[in-house]
């Protein structure tokens, strides 16, 4: 009766016709960004942040989660039609998705993908407001050594699944939390890693290091990628899929709805990891496993089914524990903190119509991107015609805007340049740049918990091993570690990624 009371005082909150109207423009702009390449949630939810100063925190927030989710719709339609993800998460869904449509079947692709993607939304809303709730009443329990042993399981774990190096991924790891340190030392005010520039005192923000890495180095390698494009848009017909395709597709949109529901709670998981492991399993459970790459409309259900459920279950760790589980939550942390709320189980129960008013509105928006994605097909067919080399000064032009009207520094724009030069060398070199995100956002929390459990301990360290949930957290951290550093498991890792 308690989830009832308190879904109820959350549709009367996402109800309102100005959270409505948000939730319509978040799912809008997800479903452009998703469906243009080469932008992402990440860039796009970072430039707006300075403006969500102005609106209510509900509404905000229930905009910028919109954006997030519809993303990963709109990226299946660039994935299908153009064969070019417009979101990583979508990668998979260009094998199968793009044979189909050069069959003459995008219509029945995109309509799977559509409807698949919807009912993984509504069972993974519903899994956050059963779960988050019991969740939110255990991190009551955490005291500073838990907290930090959280974070250090957190950060191993988007090491375990970072794509590619394991090297790598821990390089990105150690360097984002080095650059969450800069700046001040909250306890005793000196200076660190500052380089002797009064502007970097406040440390760097993380609006500036995720437009940077995710904004504009992704435009400087999509222009070096070149413009040319194939769009199957004459073959659009037929929209509604056939009893085979409802017969061969079902069971994957519930295998990738389970799955990307599981793996979006993990740290470093979020949409992009469901939607390969998906993929994976409707290769191994198929009977025909040849068929994958040449048109499998599973190999589209079951990935667009996992990245919508994974981006709806990553919101689970930040809500009820404060942890973002991806560089897309990391952000929501920061536009939680302009806001002047603190992300974590108290939410719960000191804001309780923006933490149920949020889970209501996924539940709409869902709804709304239905609308958007299957009656307005030939709109964003149109948009793919757009060249990229006509879009990326408008995009540069708004980033620009946004940085610099935080703190109306020109600093900031510049070391949002070199951040930029950074991500494209980050791409170049194949390192993933959302572990660095996370440990950005996770540096000083580490920091400060760190301080705080010696401090209470009197500088004993064997509070962390003392205490039975921290001992816990670090324990499953180092069996992680120790899995994923083994050369048969490491060498496994990287084929199955490579073979999605």
């Amino acid at each position: 009766m308690d989830l009832l009371a308190n879904l109820a005082t959350g549709f009367a909150v996402a109800l309102t016709w100005q959270n409505v109207a948000f939730c319509f423009l978040g799912v809008a702009l997800g479903t452009l960004i998703g469906v243009l390449p080469g932008i992402g949630p990440v860039a796009t939810i970072a430039m707006l942040l300075p403006i969500t100063f102005h609106f209510e925190p509900a509404s905000a927030l229930i905009m910028l989660a919109g954006i997030y989710y519809g993303a990963q719709y709109g990226g299946s339609t660039t994935s299908i039609l153009v064969n070019l993800p417009g979101e990583a998460s979508s990668v998979v869904t260009c094998l199968d998705g793009y044979q189909m449509a050069r069959a003459g079947r995008a219509g029945a692709a995109l309509a799977v993908a559509a409807l698949g993607s919807f009912f993984a939304g509504c069972v993974a809303t519903l899994i956050l407001a059963t779960f988050a709730p019991p969740l939110a009443e255990l991190a009551f329990k955490f005291g500073p050594a838990e907290r930090f042993s959280l974070m250090v399981l957190g950060l191993v774990a988007a090491v375990t699944l970072a794509h590619g190096s394991l090297l790598k991924a821990i390089t990105m790891i150690v360097l984002g939390v080095l650059l969450g340190l800069v700046g001040a030392d909250p306890e005793v005010g000196r200076m660190r890693y500052t380089f002797g520039l009064p502007q970097l005192t406040d440390g760097i923000g993380f609006v500036v290091v995720a437009m940077g890495i995710f904004a504009f180095g992704e435009i400087i390698a999509n222009l070096e990628r070149g413009d040319s494009r194939e769009v199957f848009t004459k073959s659009i017909k037929g929209l509604w899929p056939t009893r085979e395709d409802f017969r061969l597709a079902w069971k994957a949109v519930l295998r990738g709805t389970g799955i990307g529901s599981l793996l979006g709670i993990l740290p470093g998981g979020g949409a992009t990891l469901g939607a390969f492991a998906s993929y994976m399993v409707e290769k191994k459970v198929a009977k025909d496993p040849s068929r994958f790459g040449k048109g499998a409309i599973e190999g589209v259900a079951g990935p667009e089914s996992a990245n919508n459920a994974g981006a709806q279950t990553s919101f689970i760790p930040l809500l009820t524990l404060g942890i973002p589980s991806n560089a897309v939550m990391a952000l929501m942390v920061g536009a939680m903190i302009i806001h002047g709320i603190q992300p974590g189980p108290q939410v719960m129960q000191e804001r309780p119509e923006l933490f149920w008013g949020m889970i209501a509105s996924m539940w709409i928006g869902n709804l709304l991107l239905v609308i958007l994605n299957l009656p307005m097909i030939g709109i964003w067919v149109k948009l793919l015609s757009v060249p990229y080399r006509l879009l990326y000064p408008a995009i540069l032009v708004l980033c620009c805007i946004g940085i610099y009207s935080l703190n109306n520094s020109v600093f900031d724009v510049g070391l949002a340049v070199f951040f930029g030069l950074l991500g494209y060398v980050f791409i170049k070199l194949e390192c993933e740049p959302a572990p660095l995100m996370l440990g950005f956002v996770l540096g000083p929390m580490l920091e400060e918990n760190l301080r705080k459990a010696m401090t209470i301990s009197r500088g004993d360290p064997g509070v962390f091993v003392t205490r039975p949930l921290s001992l816990s957290m670090l324990v499953i951290a180092a069996v992680l570690l120790v899995i994923v550093v083994l050369p048969a498991v490491r060498r496994k890792r990287e084929e199955a990624f490579q073979e999605a």
